[in-house]
């Protein structure tokens, strides 16, 4: 476990350990400033010391990967699953809505006076592009981040498994000659 901190001006250092945090707190050197992780803000100068930590993201559909590294070890890593079911919510916030307008007598008509922005990107690819933005700026709030990686592409778990597979031999994959589960085991009765 570690504990993260961060200099007086608000500038990020190298994590300490929980053991030297808690004798920094009890002297009164330094103060909480966040729980999750768990943050502490130092009230006296410091000679800044920092090594270079390289953030790397792992960016899945439902699940973000993190990790960040100095030379030596890792110093925080995770997962954060993001919302699900991101086209429900708008279409329902759409529905309460159009009922709180349609209570309204007189009102004019407004359906035509829509544009839509150069940069615009559906909702869920937004909040997506957005939960990735607020993880990268939370560590390196924390962290004296010199480096972002963020992987995107897809592996190909049958080239992994046989080096050799070309063209065609993507089609006999090991569920090859099954048409669905129904068939291997029959539904009972």
């Amino acid at each position: 476990m570690k504990v993260y901190v961060i200099n007086r001006h608000g500038r990020p250092l190298m994590p300490t350990t929980p053991r030297k945090a808690r004798l920094l707190l009890k002297s009164g050197k330094a103060k909480i400033v966040g729980r999750d992780p768990f943050t502490i803000q130092l009230v006296y100068g410091s000679s800044g010391y920092t090594q270079p930590v390289k953030l790397g993201i792992d960016a899945g559909y439902e699940n973000i990967g993190f990790s960040a590294v100095n030379e030596k070890e890792e110093v925080i890593g995770g997962e954060l699953k993001m919302l699900k079911g991101m086209s429900e919510r708008i279409t329902e916030k759409r529905k309460y809505r159009r009922t709180r307008r349609n209570r309204l007598r007189y009102r004019k008509p407004s359906f035509s006076n829509r544009r839509v922005n150069k940069g615009w990107l559906a909702p869920s690819i937004q909040h997506k592009l957005d939960t990735h933005h607020r993880l990268i700026d939370k560590i390196r709030r924390i962290l004296p981040v010199i480096a972002v990686t963020i992987e995107v592409a897809a592996y190909d778990i049958q080239k992994i498994n046989n080096p050799t597979i070309e063209a065609e031999q993507y089609q006999y994959g090991e569920k090859y000659g099954f048409d669905n589960l129904h068939r291997i085991y029959p539904a009972p009765g």
